[in-house]
């Protein structure tokens, strides 16, 4: 199925949990942040902690048994960040190596606590199911004479003003409940892209994961919670 017919990102949707993500650093921004952080800023390293904290928990927890051992896995990474700045090249942008010292941690200790199975084989296996990204009745046969394989049942209208229903609290938190019901490798991939607003490379980096499983992963992902929001549109219009 072609993928650009679900191609769809959080923004598509209106106003949603993207417009709560900070702006990646600037690249000056970021050069200016390293040298505070060697400096032993202590206001520079709050910002690191309050901008990354979420992220990294979300994935140590892909790697270990228990939230417990993950925050654990995230702490070793903030001691690996004081202790490595002032090594740190700057052959990767700041956001990456932290993550690769968080990843390493998160591998170790999940051996440790015997969490053998690592993010990218499950996400492998989530690209490997035969999963449609949308219901194949939602389009045309490949051989219909006039239109093959476009929209039969395209997405529906939301109302005149899906803005102001997606700004509505109960509707943001429906949106974050469709994530979080998402099978873990879909979860992470689309909350680091679209929440987070990571680039395909940053979250490859992340993640361990090859561009195309990536790509699987965001497009499933985006086409679930694309679906479980008509489906709460449509019963909130009765």
């Amino acid at each position: 199925m072609n993928e650009l017919k679900s191609r769809l990102t959080l923004a598509d949707l209106g106003p949603s949990l993207a417009d709560e993500a900070p702006d990646s650093l600037a690249v000056s921004e970021e050069g200016a942040l390293i040298q505070a952080l060697r400096n032993g800023d202590e206001a520079a390293f709050a910002l690191v902690v309050n901008r990354f904290s979420g992220p990294l928990l979300r994935v140590a927890m892909l790697y270990v048994p228990s939230r417990a051992v993950a925050e654990e896995v995230v702490q070793e990474t903030w001691v690996g960040l004081l202790q490595g700045i002032d090594r740190f090249e700057g052959r990767s942008s700041l956001k990456t190596w932290l993550f690769s010292i968080l990843t390493n941690r998160a591998k170790t200790r999940g051996q440790q606590e015997g969490r053998q199975i690592p993010f990218s084989a499950f996400s492998a296996a989530e690209c490997a199911s035969d999963e449609p990204a949308l219901e194949p009745e939602r389009f045309l046969p490949a051989d219909h004479s006039q239109w093959p394989d476009h929209w039969a049942l395209p997405p529906r209208s939301w109302g005149e003003s899906p803005e102001k229903r997606l700004l509505a609290r109960e509707t943001r938190a429906y949106l974050a409940d469709a994530i979080a019901a998402l099978p873990p490798a879909q979860r992470e991939v689309i909350t680091l892209r679209d929440v987070e607003q990571w680039t395909s490379q940053e979250v490859c980096n992340a993640l361990g994961i090859s561009e195309t499983n990536q790509r699987v992963l965001l497009h499933r992902a985006r086409s679930r919670v694309r679906r479980s929001l008509e489906t709460y549109f449509e019963k909130a219009q009765g």
